[in-house]
């Protein structure tokens, strides 16, 4: 039975990660600290087969007995968050990385690292690929989050090639799904609760800058296959269907049968364009693409949020 440990594993993406360790068969180890992930996300995963343990990953590791697989996914990850610990999310993503793989040298473990297209910054290259190096602005507000994962994508190429650690790197666009938390400062989980509401819908700027959305059970399957493969260089999952930020509001007040308006707001300081992966890597390297339709990933989100107590009738 592989054993695996999953940092952030209470987090969003780091439940779904967990979730679905579980049905392939895996003991899994479910590390967070609670800043910004919850037990809620983690409760209906209780089993003889995982653990949860609190911690901060900033700090040493420490665990017992043998792990086969360390998938890292500790980080504050929407604009609220790292904007309001910059600090935590630049030591998590320098400290906490090289302390989870510390530890995957130590047990021979394989190690995933959680990225993000954010590292592409505001791109002069449509759509991005792996090869291009982005366009970041290090001492912007956003950067704190930008260079905490490109830092984290350097480190981890070191312990591959010096150390000869057996590294993997999901460089991961918008993602969508269940139990995401309301007003976290990202585009779906804002405007599913204000569309239930029927309160003003806030887009940023005009709503022309793009977004490519994955849901998350797409997500989960791409990052799997990069983990049991001999893939060392990062590879970018996402969904390349592009669409504006005024689309997707759109689109939602329809699926929600809402009468919610549009309010536009600031544009953000250094918020990206465009985004859009390509991902012909993917597809030729661990025969993935997504699968789930707009419409049917969001039919199940709307019906998670619709089943929360401040919605649920």
């Amino acid at each position: 039975m592989p054993r695996s440990l999953v940092t952030g594993g209470a987090g969003f993406l780091g439940s779904h990660i967990c979730e679905y360790l579980l049905k392939k068969g895996h003991e899994v180890i479910c590390m967070d600290n609670l800043s910004t992930g919850a037990i809620a996300n983690i409760e209906h995963l209780q089993c003889e087969r995982f653990k949860f343990v609190k911690h901060d990953v900033t700090e040493y590791i420490y665990l017992a007995g043998p792990i086969d697989y360390v998938l890292h996914f500790a980080s504050p990850a929407s604009p609220v968050d790292y904007l309001q610990m910059p600090i935590q999310t630049l030591k998590v993503g320098a400290l906490g990385t090289h302390k989870a793989l510390g530890l995957a040298k130590e047990k021979n473990a394989a190690f995933l690292l959680a990225s993000t297209s954010e590292i592409y910054g505001d791109p002069k290259e449509h759509p991005q690929r792996e090869d291009y190096w982005g366009n970041v602005n290090p001492v912007g507000p956003r950067g704190v989050y930008d260079e905490a994962k490109r830092f984290a994508e350097a480190l981890t190429m070191a312990y591959h090639r010096f150390h000869n650690v057996n590294t993997k790197i999901v460089r991961i666009f918008n993602t969508y799904g269940p139990r995401m938390r309301p007003h976290d400062g990202r585009a779906i989980p804002t405007f599913v609760p204000q569309a239930l509401r029927h309160e003003p819908i806030t887009v940023f700027g005009d709503g022309s800058q793009t977004r490519s959305f994955c849901y998350v059970d797409d997500l989960v399957d791409g990052i799997y296959r990069l983990l049991i493969s001999s893939c060392h260089e990062p590879v970018n999952i996402g969904n390349p269907h592009e669409m504006t930020i005024k689309e997707m509001a759109e689109t939602v007040v329809r699926a929600t049968g809402s009468s919610s308006p549009i309010e536009y707001k600031p544009l953000p300081i250094d918020d990206p364009q465009i985004r859009q992966p390509d991902i012909t890597r993917a597809r030729q390297l661990l025969g993935w693409q997504p699968r789930v339709s707009l419409e049917d990933g969001l039919k199940q989100t709307i019906a998670w949020f619709r089943r929360q107590p401040e919605f649920a009738k």
